[in-house]
């Protein structure tokens, strides 16, 4: 029965894993088909582009192995609390292990990509820009300004290393001693809390991004979607207008020279103005008319219901987010110990929507597993949109924009480093809703409880199974990885409560703005600096 029990489960897991390989083409589809969209077609080049999927696929898979962690250490047991027959104690730590390395590969090779690899591009790409510079120029300059986020990371990681989570005991120990345990520290940690706080200091830059481009596009997106975008022949009435006019200017500027004499310096300049404004409208003539009779304009029209259902759907899982990390913050600034302890708290003293409802769901599987996955999908769907609407700035000077069929490839390079730095921030997002989800996910230990029987004179043991919880024996609950690389440094997490905070005042004025704009145009905007704006790209605003 043992060895049944062991293939079944073996089977059912390689189920699991096959259907996880599935989910990993699936995402390398998804991040060819999203850079292929945006990217210029004129300054598109190979590197900058398999490096954009791939850092795009590293964010997904991240994202990913976060409610795989919580599915496996869930698995391990069953609902009256006991383990599984196989889930003996080498097996469990096989899989803890497993999941472990995954996180370190991963988180490895963000670290690779944040520090190393997209900023070598950046600047090699930069460096392209000057015909006479020669392919070994190139990577010279492209390593010497990447050698600036290298000594970043080795910074970063030598501090992480050297920085004792745990005091030495004896207060008199000597300066030798001190040493001699920061390095046992390091030996015991395999590195651990090197890396975790390297990621932890990542993460706290994510934050910052989450707080200006997801809490904007979780109201922008659903909005956009009901709203929709003006009628194709409205704004072609509207632009033959601005033509007639702008022609009828043309001709009184031109007017005052048909006797000979020249123009005066003023009206020169006016005349120039004008006649650059005529080409402009000239082309979104061209360009309205194009979409106006296009199929993919009647195509998106049949599909507005469709869209406006969307948007509906994605207003209630923002608000479900937006209410559930108020009242998660609300119970830390009640009931935490404070900043001292990072406002760390186990378990929830007040309830939120998703803490009441993943419990529920667990009971069902995987329903639980598809919420989690919804929520995180939808964090980096909407950090996307935010992206595209606010583009990539640096304090008051905007760097980039992100424009379908139009976008550069240094665009491109930044916006996946912002959403690889966004999705690490998703885990500690997802952990203040439901902190005890994500540590335990559903698992049940066994306690012992007393019961007295009426018809017996006495007391009789009974185990019935209890939630696990941060009171449960180490050796009955397993603690999801994902926690492990959370909460090693206060400090961070102090951080993350006050930054959930912004995220929430950031939604409600971006959610504000998002009700007062208009419908945009079926147009991308165009702009007089859109030098890459030509007739034969045509852009359909399809959001």
């Amino acid at each position: 029965m043992a060895a049944a029990a062991a293939g079944a489960a073996s089977a059912e897991l390689v189920i699991g894993w096959c259907i996880f390989g599935l989910l990993l083409l699936a995402i390398l589809a998804f991040c060819w088909i999203y850079v292929r969209k945006y990217q210029s077609q004129r300054e598109s080049e190979v590197v900058s582009t398999i490096t954009a999927i791939f850092s795009l696929a590293i964010a997904l898979i991240t994202s990913a192995l976060l409610p795989v962690d919580i599915f496996l250490v869930s698995y391990m047991k069953n609902q009256n609390g006991t383990f599984k027959d196989w889930a003996n104690g080498n097996v469990s730590r096989q899989i803890e292990d497993t999941v472990l390395y995954g996180y370190y590969t991963l988180y490895s090779v963000i670290l690779f990509c944040v520090f190393f690899w997209i900023p070598f591009v950046y600047f090699y790409y930069e460096e392209k820009d000057d015909d006479d510079t020669g392919k070994c120029t190139q990577v010279k300059m492209a390593l010497k300004y990447t050698l600036g986020f290298v000594v970043i990371c080795a910074l970063l990681l030598l501090v992480g290393a050297f920085v004792p989570l745990n005091l030495p005991d004896n207060k008199n120990s000597t300066e030798w001693e001190k040493v001699k345990f920061l390095f046992e520290e390091l030996g015991s940690s395999h590195g651990l809390a090197a890396l975790s706080f390297s990621i932890s200091s990542l993460t706290l830059v994510g934050m910052l991004a989450a707080i200006i481009y997801t809490a904007y596009g979780m109201s922008a997106l659903p909005l956009n979607l009901i709203k929709g975008t003006r009628n194709a022949a409205y704004e072609r009435l509207e632009n033959t207008e601005d033509i007639e006019e702008v022609e009828q200017h043309i001709q009184t500027i031109k007017s005052k020279s048909k006797d000979g004499r020249p123009l005066p310096a003023r009206d020169r300049r006016a005349l120039k103005q004008f006649e650059e404004r005529l080409r402009t409208l000239r082309k979104r003539e061209r360009r309205l008319e194009f979409i106006e009779n296009s199929w993919w304009t009647k195509f998106c029209g049949a599909l507005r219901p469709l869209k406006i259902i969307w948007g509906i759907f994605f207003i209630f899982v923002a608000l479900l987010f937006v209410i559930s990390l108020f009242l998660s913050n609300l119970d830390k600034a009640l009931h935490s110990a404070g900043i001292d302890s990072g406002f760390i708290i186990f378990g929830a003293n007040l309830s939120n929507p998703l803490n009441m409802l993943l419990p529920l769901l667990q009971t069902v599987f995987p329903l639980d597993y598809i919420l989690i996955t919804i929520i995180i999908m939808y964090f980096i769907f909407t950090s996307m949109a935010g992206i595209r609407n606010i583009g990539i700035w640096f304090f008051w000077i905007r760097l980039y924009k992100i424009r379908r069929g139009r976008t550069r490839p240094q665009a491109l390079l930044f916006l996946c480093m912002i959403l690889l730095l966004i999705v690490l921030h998703t885990s500690y997002m997802i952990y203040s809703l439901a902190p005890q989800y994500v540590m335990y996910g559903s698992q049940n230990y066994l306690i012992e409880s007393n019961m007295t029987y009426s018809d017996h004179r006495g007391n009789s043991s009974l185990s019935v199974p209890k939630r696990c919880d941060a009171d449960a024996p180490e050796d009955q609950c397993t603690v999801t990885r994902t926690y492990l690389f959370l909460h090693k440094f206060w400090f961070f997490s102090a951080a993350y409560y006050f930054g959930n905070w912004a995220f929430l005042g950031v939604f409600i004025v971006g959610f504000i703005v998002s009700c007062c704009k208009g419908k945009k145009s079926v147009l991308e905007r165009v702009d007089e600096d859109d030098s890459d704006l030509s007739d034969d790209e045509p852009s359909l605003y399809s959001v």
